[in-house]
């Protein structure tokens, strides 16, 4: 059990390290220290329901629903899009850390969004329900269970520390040119995600 708890945690690990939508979000939030720690509990539990679903076999179903699939890709291409549009809109106009930490987004918009870029976004579901929920597959009865279990622990893990580890990059982000520097390469990254969501989309 401890080295299917491992392997998961190991395959966890792995795949929310990569800088996508939720990682580049819950960065800029720690940075500002806003909210830090709510939105790294939706992040991680987020995450560790749809680790559970896709070991108990929701995977599978997902797989099979050309319908669901193309719906949340679409959706999520469209939120991706307005997300990265805010993003270059920021970095027209950048602040240092004192400013932005002022203006940062409230309480229920952090969560929202948090949400949106958790549940709106593909790449979240083929990584932990389907990629995990598939993997699990090769262990059995308590292994299965400890696999999906190290693999949550691990988005705890990243959520939190990716949240908190973040304020060590303050002295660099005093300066306004930091956050330009930021915002423009959240709003590539979620271009970026948005635009292959859709490539993926037309070419299936």
């Amino acid at each position: 059990m401890t080295g299917a708890a491992m392997a998961g945690f190991l395959l966890g690990g792995s795949l929310i390290i990569a800088i996508g939508a939720q990682n580049a979000f819950i960065l800029r939030q720690g940075l500002v220290r806003s909210h830090v720690f709510v939105v790294c509990l939706i992040a991680a539990i987020s995450d560790a329901l749809l680790i559970a679903a896709g070991v108990a076999g929701l995977g599978t179903v997902v797989a099979r629903s050309p319908v669901l699939i193309s719906v949340v890709t679409l959706g999520g291409a469209l939120f991706l899009f307005g997300y990265a549009v805010l993003a270059f809109r920021r970095a027209l106009h950048p602040h240092g850390l004192e400013a932005s930490s002022k203006t940062a987004a409230g309480f229920w918009a952090a969560v929202t969004t948090c949400l949106a870029l958790t549940f709106l976004n593909p790449h979240v579901y083929l990584d932990t329900v389907l990629l995990i929920g598939g993997l699990s597959g090769g262990y059995e009865g308590s292994a299965r269970l400890a696999f999906g279990i190290g693999a949550g622990i691990a988005s705890f893990v990243w959520f939190f520390g990716l949240g908190y580890g973040a304020r060590l990059l303050a002295p660099i982000f005093v300066r306004p040119v930091a956050w330009r520097i930021l915002d423009i390469i959240i709003g590539l990254i979620m271009a970026g995600l948005a635009v292959g969501l859709l490539l993926r989309y037309v070419n299936s």
